[in-house]
């Protein structure tokens, strides 16, 4: 399964922001959009509809978004990446520009 990126950001006056949960829900929707159309039959998109469905279910999603707050109320460039590893759903942050990234993983 290919890493689902999730870019969390406030809003402001040009651009509607989205909190981490609103954006793993509005691609969860998408992804059960496109599983009824095509009758279940894909099996990457259904694994990309369990990775979602699962980070929305965790327990440390809640602690996650409330990272994701904290960095952008500071300021800062946050992606969260959900992503399977040897069977398990794991969850990275990436804070700030590309060529400055921290990170941080939970499960």
């Amino acid at each position: 399964m290919e890493p689902i990126n999730l870019e969390p950001h406030y809003s402001t006056a040009e651009l509607p922001g989205k909190c981490l949960k609103c954006l793993a829900e509005q691609q969860l929707d998408g992804c059960l959009r496109q599983l009824l159309m095509e009758r279940g039959e894909d099996k990457e998109l259904r694994e990309r509809y369990s990775a979602l469905l699962s980070f929305l279910k965790s327990p440390g999603s809640k602690k996650l978004r409330d990272k994701t707050e904290e960095y952008l109320a500071q300021g800062q460039d946050v992606t969260v990446k959900v992503y399977s590893q040897a069977g398990k759903m794991k969850y990275q942050i990436q804070v700030g520009e590309a060529s400055q990234v921290q990170k941080e993983e939970a499960e």
